[in-house]
């Protein structure tokens, strides 16, 4: 039977664009590190790891709702949509390589590809 691999990876916090700058300076003084931009996409910045293997991130997006989201990378996307589909989650928008999601309850969450091989390699649970 075939299986794949996933784990929690990331924590963002979506702003709507008019707070973006504050809320990334907000975020910089609350975590005291400086967030990074990222260099082919700036809506988003990054502060590296909050706790240790989850990203942490603001980022600017296009409706006026503020809130957080959660990413889980995996090994196959398909696949994991499906398992989690499953489980009660509904998919709201395929983007890209990444399929946004809604639990039961309608929190947003993000499928999305390994971003860190290494702790993905040393952290993904496996499922069949």
């Amino acid at each position: 039977m075939p299986s794949h691999r996933s784990r929690l990876c990331g924590v963002l916090v979506d702003v709507p664009a008019a707070g973006y700058d504050d809320d990334v300076a907000f975020w910089s003084a609350a975590l005291q590190r400086d967030g990074v931009p990222e260099d082919d996409d700036p809506t988003y910045t990054t502060y590296g790891e909050a706790t240790p293997g989850v990203e942490f991130m603001v980022q600017s997006v296009g409706d006026d709702r503020s809130r957080i989201h959660l990413d889980i990378e995996t090994d196959d996307v398909a696949a994991e949509v499906a398992r989690l589909e499953a489980l009660g989650a509904t998919v709201v928008d395929r983007i890209e390589t990444w399929v946004v999601m809604r639990d039961p309850v309608g929190i947003i969450f993000c499928v999305i590809r390994v971003q860190d091989a290494n702790r993905f390699q040393a952290e993904a649970k496996t499922w069949t």
